[in-house]
């Protein structure tokens, strides 16, 4: 490697000397033709020309050579007496100095601008490499955190599956066990009331007993339907909201308006749990923090797709920012299924937008009611 870059070096000083030689061989034929022209008066006209030149491109060594031999052709062709080098007079030899000690500046400038241009050439290139190096470096931390934010909108995506496989599996347990135990209790209790003759305290605690239970059934029945409704695997998601308002609002306390079109088909199973648990944290959001006194829910079923809308009048997110961890497993429930979702709030309420397209909706031709 370092026995072809000096090779390399020996090539370049070599053309060097040949451009410089070359150079002061055309300044001085140049001078031959302009002879008619402008006679004998200015011997050093054309070579000047060429010691700029030789000064510039070629560097030192090249420029003193190409000096010498333009002086010595202007001495010899163009000095009297021509064709010797002899100088008659006194001026002549002052011309000879002069041109010289000029030409010595003309190059020691030379090489210094060329000093300088190096130093600014490879100032430039260091640059350029360190920019190369900086963009090439951010180009691969914007891939690591571009695939570290997939895996984690992967981790996400699994992490909402499992939660709703967990809570269906979870509500179909609290519904088959505990709920068919509850009445198991209730029948026993009903059993016991017709067969034992109680005194009045008796009947009084059995009485009370009956209602919490009944009361505890009940609780049972909406934390199944909360964690994963059966309307919504049995009916679609019209009918499951529709369920699901009704006893939101009854429990809150808000007046809340569910607007689902009667001809909105059955979709993707993941497409209606998705818009199911919007609405459902929505809501939930609305009755925690909104202190609203209406919600309106809105489904919108088109060719380009299911718009979901939620729009309360409460007092609006804190600072106009969509903050919390239930707007963003919302958000990513979006994400997850190729949708947009959109938060806006002033202080005259708030409104939830998520916008699906179209491929997830031609699923099943059965109609929810």
């Amino acid at each position: 490697m370092s026995a072809f870059s000096a090779l390399s070096n020996s090539k370049s000083i070599f053309v060097r000397y040949l451009v410089a030689v070359v150079a002061a061989c055309l300044a001085l034929l140049l001078r031959f033709l302009l002879t008619p022209l402008i006679g004998s008066e200015t011997p050093y006209f054309t070579v000047w020309l060429g010691v700029v030149f030789c000064a510039w491109f070629c560097g030192v060594g090249p420029s003193v050579v190409a000096t010498i031999l333009m002086l010595l052709g202007v001495w010899y062709w163009f000095l009297p007496v021509y064709g010797s080098f002899v100088l008659k007079s006194p001026q002549q030899a002052f011309g000879v100095a002069a041109f010289l000690l000029l030409a010595g500046i003309i190059i020691t400038i030379g090489h210094r601008a060329r000093r300088t241009q190096e130093r600014l050439n490879a100032a430039h290139a260091e640059m350029e490499d360190a920019v190369r190096e900086r963009t090439a470096d951010l180009r691969d931390r914007t891939a690591e955190l571009a695939q570290a934010n997939e895996k984690l909108r992967h981790l996400t995506t699994s992490v909402l599956q499992l939660q709703d496989v967990e809570r269906r599996r979870f509500a179909r347990e609290l519904h088959d066990s505990v709920g068919q135990m509850l009445a198991v209790i209730s029948m026993n209790l009903a059993g016991f009331e017709r067969r034992e003759k109680l005194t009045s305290n008796g009947v009084g605690l059995l009485t009370d007993s009956r209602q919490l239970v009944e009361q505890l059934s009940a609780e049972v029945r909406t934390i199944s339907h909360l964690l994963h409704p059966p309307m919504l695997d049995e009916a679609g998601l019209g009918a499951a909201l529709r369920i699901y308002v009704e006893g939101f609002s009854k429990r809150s306390g808000i007046a809340a308006d569910v607007l689902v079109p009667q001809d909105l088909p059955r979709l993707s199973q993941e497409l209606e749990i998705s818009v199911f648990r919007i609405v459902q944290e929505s809501l939930t959001n609305v009755h925690k923090h909104a202190t609203a006194k209406n919600v309106k829910i809105s489904i919108d079923h088109s060719l380009t797709g299911l718009t979901v809308i939620v729009t309360d009048d409460g007092k609006g997110l804190l600072n106009g920012h969509a903050v919390g961890v239930g707007l963003a497993g919302m958000q990513e429930r979006a994400h997850q299924l190729q949708g947009t979702f959109q938060v806006s709030s002033d202080t005259t309420g708030t409104s939830i937008i998520a916008i699906f397209p179209t491929p997830k909706l031609a699923q099943s031709a059965s109609v929810s009611n």
